[in-house]
Order: C-alpha cells, then structure tokens, then sequence
C-alpha cells in the first residue's frame, strides 16, 4: 500500500525536525548542507548496493537454472521447467538493475552498455552471428531476446528483420549453443554483475551521481513508450517494459526520500518544492499502478505520436503516453521532471557533465 502524499511530506518534516539539536543547546540549528548531503549520499549508497547484491544474486541464479547442455539443446517445451525458472530469475536480475539504471550509467557507463544496451544497438556497431557467445551482443536483453525467441510480438519482429546485421532469436539448437549460453552469455551477465557489486563497495559516491542520475531516468520514460509504437522498446521480448518503469519510479521515489530531509531544510521554499515532487511521484504511480500486468497498453490502431487523434489518446495506452510525455517534460513548470530538476537546484547538486 501506498503511503499517502500529506502522510509522508508530514514524516519528512518530522524527521527533518528530529536534526535539530535539543532546545538550549549551544546551537540551535539545523544541520549543516554538508551533512544532510553526507546523509544522503550514504542513505543512496546503501540502497544501490543492496540492488546491485541482488542483482548479482539473480544473474547467478539464472545461469545456474540453464538446462545442462545435450545434443538438441533446449526449448521452451523441452525444458519447459528450467526455462520458466530462468524467466523468474530474470525478472529478478531486471527489477534490481531498473531500480539503479540511472547511478549505473553515470558511475559504470561501459558496464551499463554491455549489460543493458538493446539488440539493435549493439548490432548497428558490428554483426553477431553467434547468439549465444560472450562478445558482441550481450547482457540482459540478449538472454531475454533467447529465453523469449518463442513469444517475440510481431512489431519487435518487423523492427529488428528489416536491421542490418539480423540474426533472427531462437533457443539454443546444438549441445554447443547450449554450452555457449550457459557458460559464455550467462556468465559474461554474472561476471559484468560481480564486478558491479564489488567495485561499488569502495566507491565515493557523488551526490550528482546518486541525484541527478535519477532525475535522468525519470527524463527517460517517455522515451520508453514512445519507442513501443516502432518495436524498439526496452525489454520487448519479455513483454515487461512497464514493469521496467515502475521500478524506476519507485527508484526515484526512493532516491528523494533520502534527500527529503535536506530539501525541507530550506525553509517554505523546500515544503513547497517538496509537496510539488510527491505530488509528482503520486501521478506517475498511481498511472503505472492503473495498467494491470507487465506491458505497456497495447498501441491503439494507427498510432501517431506526432499527431494522435482524441479517440487515440482516449486508449489506455493514450492516457499513458500523454501523462508520461508531460511528467517527463522538465521545461514544464508543474511536471515531475520539472520539479525534481528544481529540488536538485535548490539543493546546489551540480548537473552532470
């Protein structure tokens, strides 16, 4: 259940009070920038290293479910049990990681590609005629693009077929392939998750790192819907790119509950920035939470994001886009984006480069 939005703005200011030293004291301030920034900063830290051991925890778990290999490989309906357990564990895997994908592409760029970049990326760079390997294409969505080769929607297919340097998805077919993904896919997956994990561990992080890194991926959303309506969104061949989505917004919830207490510090100023940003929050889940199920709505018949027509943006889908489009706007006075970029300035957390 949901905490309210005066429930919570009302624990802020609780908490935000509690800083302040006892009366009489020598001084009767709050504490100092550099320390509700200090706070954060750990309370961030914390939070992303427990998604990163989770992380690392489910991308083993997954490798360790793949089928051992035999001559035809496996299918879906040969191994229909340890298929639909390698499915779990990746779910698992891409919850953990959506929830950090904003500080991840700032503080591990080159781990963010090779584990999180989509199948067309990868091969816009070089071909990859080897589904299975550990080089060219990898990370989540090249073992999500094997373990759902069955169930890819139409759209996906049009999309990717009509790319230069395809290679159509299917399930390993040989004992080799099956070897290959177990013990090269996989474990490049596990070993890009592991290094993650422990490098993290001994990391300063920043508060534009741990902040503005959010506020990216809350910038990012309307580009994940956006791209439903050409095939080319994030985890399509699972069918779970608003599951995806969810997690980022709950990530950023997360993230500005750490720097709530900070942004109340400023007086009417942070109350009024601060209920502006739940408020914002309470928007974006509330829609997410109206969407039953892991996918996007489907697209309403002659979707055109450059001119929808009323009846289109009637649709489920519709309405989605139409609020993640305004919520993701930070030039709009009034939008998540807009507000999140204002408690950032408030809080004089530098931009990132």
């Amino acid at each position: 259940m949901r905490i309210s939005l005066r429930l919570r703005s009302g624990l802020a200011i609780a908490a935000a009070a509690l800083s302040l030293p006892a009366c009489g004291s020598d001084n009767e301030t709050l504490l100092t920038d550099a320390k509700y920034e200090q706070n954060a900063v750990q309370d961030v830290k914390l939070f992303i290293q427990d998604n990163l051991d989770a992380f690392a925890a489910a991308t083993a778990e997954l490798q360790a479910a793949a089928p051992e290999p035999d001559e035809d490989g496996w299918s879906a309906t040969t191994d229909e049990e340890a298929v639909d357990a390698m499915k779990a564990a990746w779910k698992k895997a891409r919850q953990s990681y959506e929830r950090v994908e904003g500080a991840i592409a700032v503080i591990f760029p080159d781990f963010d590609y090779s584990t999180d970049a989509r199948y067309d990326a990868f091969i816009e760079v070089t071909a990859d005629d080897d589904l299975f390997d550990d080089e060219g294409v990898t990370g989540v969505h090249a073992v999500e693009r094997i373990l759902w080769a069955d169930q890819i929607p139409e759209p996906v297919l049009a999309f990717e077929s009509a790319l230069t340097n395809y290679e159509a998805a299917a399930f390993p077919a040989t004992e080799a392939e099956a070897a290959a993904f177990k013990d090269e896919l996989c474990a490049r997956l596990v070993a890009d998750a592991e290094t993650m994990r422990a490098d993290f561990k001994s990391l300063a992080l920043d508060a534009p790192s741990a902040y503005r890194g959010v506020i990216n991926s809350i910038l990012e959303q309307v580009e994940k819907t956006s791209k439903a309506a050409t095939g080319e969104e994030e985890s399509r061949y699972a069918q779970y790119t608003l599951a995806d989505m969810r997690a980022n917004v709950a990530a950023g919830e997360r993230t500005y509950q750490a720097f709530q207490p900070w942004v109340l510090s400023k007086g009417a100023e942070g109350a009024e920035v601060d209920e502006a940003v739940l408020a914002g929050f309470d928007r974006l889940s509330s829609a997410y939470d109206a969407v039953e199920g892991d996918a996007l709505p489907p697209l309403p018949e002659g979707w055109s994001e450059q001119a929808p027509t009323e009846e289109q943006l009637a649709t489920p889908f519709g309405r989605l886009f139409s609020l993640v489009e305004h919520e993701s706007d930070d030039a709009t006075p009034g939008t998540l984006a807009y507000d999140m970029t204002r408690s950032a300035d408030l809080l004089g957390i530098d931009a990132l480069p």
